[in-house]
């Protein structure tokens, strides 16, 4: 068989079969096709939502050997790693940023492959290949958020620049009970979650637990109400319609998990968790009224509490959010990876980011000099 390495554009993902697609994804609920297929087919992540695919295919011997999952994005909405200062400096210096191409899951800014390949020399190979698109397509840039360590290390080797963020995540230690769990944290942190617990409980709240199948449509119905009030509080239209949560649970349900609080029978809060393996990433949440103390029970402990019982490793919480360390969350660097056309403003960047990571990193340390939890010795 030839070892001949050919790169492929598509510009819709329905080109490449479901299977050979998802052999790449390592299993990664946001990079599988069905995932990607519903942001595509409910017009979600379209060209007219300002995300075009433009999907890196590479082939070797005829035969699909990685995938890089690549937008020509006209703007940086629905990103969570921030370039709006990058773009500014464009303009001001009478330079185009937009177009630009973007590896990430819209709207998802969850750690994650980008580069879809078994090796590290394919994923160098990916890497390189997408540089090569950029200057055919006559790009500004190419942005990798929220890239897994394999990637990193591929793109690395292949010339990106690296950039570092911080999220914060839950580690599951063994925890038998959610006691157990708490019991490790300081005396005050554990006093103010059991209140903040006592709070909710006496207000009448309930919470149900519901995984794929047994989420039915009337619960994704209220879970898309609450999501979509949350947005417009924020003055803000949300990203995704129900079509696309419709989609995932009958093409994926089983990475659906929801919380729902209700009083009495009547619900009144809901997060949607996504479940892959022994990991649950913290996704959306919305509510119907205030109960003091409902979004840390509903969006994490009980997310803590529902991994706790089913013996899952880790919760990631989602973007942001100092305030999640007091539950237990603790910070985790993100990576994302950058490739600039422009020299000069490859120079400029670089400096940049060498001083935003030293800081970053910094920042972390300090972070963590505040866990909630007993220190040890």
């Amino acid at each position: 068989m030839s070892s001949k390495v050919e790169f492929l554009v598509a510009d819709s993902i329905a080109d490449v079969p479901a299977e050979a697609w998802n052999v790449l994804s390592s299993g990664n609920p946001f990079v599988r096709h069905e995932f990607l297929s519903a942001l595509h087919d409910t017009g979600c992540a379209t060209d007219a939502t300002g995300w075009q695919p433009t999907y890196l295919l590479m082939k070797r011997g005829g035969r699909l050997a990685g995938v890089m999952p690549l937008y020509l994005k006209f703007h940086s909405r629905g990103e969570y790693v921030f370039d709006h200062a990058w773009a500014d400096a464009f303009q001001r210096h009478g330079l185009r940023y937009y177009p630009k191409l973007l590896s990430a899951v819209p709207f998802s800014p969850v750690t994650g492959p980008r580069l879809l390949a078994p090796t590290h020399a394919d994923r160098v190979l990916l890497a390189q290949g997408a540089i090569q698109l950029a200057k055919q397509l006559d790009v500004s840039s190419i942005h990798v958020l929220f890239s897994n360590e394999d990637d990193i290390e591929a793109l690395r080797d292949a010339g990106y620049m690296l950039r570092e963020g911080v999220q914060f995540h839950w580690e599951n230690f063994g925890y038998k009970t959610f006691d157990e769990f708490l019991s490790k944290m300081s005396h005050d942190k554990r006093k103010k979650v059991k209140q903040d617990r006592r709070r909710v409980h006496d207000a009448g709240v309930t919470f149900r637990w519901l995984r794929g199948q047994e989420i039915g449509q009337d619960d994704l119905d209220f879970f898309y109400e609450c999501y979509e009030n949350t947005y417009r509080e924020h003055w803000n239209p949300p990203y995704l319609n129900r079509k696309f949560f419709g989609q995932v649970h009958r093409t994926m349900p089983d990475a659906l998990m929801l919380v729902i609080a209700e009083e009495d029978g009547k619900r009144l809060a809901v997060a949607l968790n996504v479940v892959q393996g022994d990991t649950m990433y913290g996704r959306y949440w919305g509510t119907k009224e205030f109960v003091s103390g409902l979004h840390f029970e509903t969006c994490y402990m009980q997310g803590i509490e529902y991994g706790i019982a089913n013996g899952l490793k880790s919760f990631e919480g989602g973007a942001q959010g100092v305030h999640k360390m007091s539950r237990g969350l603790m910070p985790t660097p993100t990576w994302s990876a950058h490739w600039i056309a422009d020299n000069r403003f490859a120079h400029a960047i670089s400096e940049f980011l060498d001083q935003e990571t030293a800081a970053m990193d910094q920042h972390i340390d300090e972070l963590e000099a505040h866990t909630p939890f007993k220190r040890k010795g």
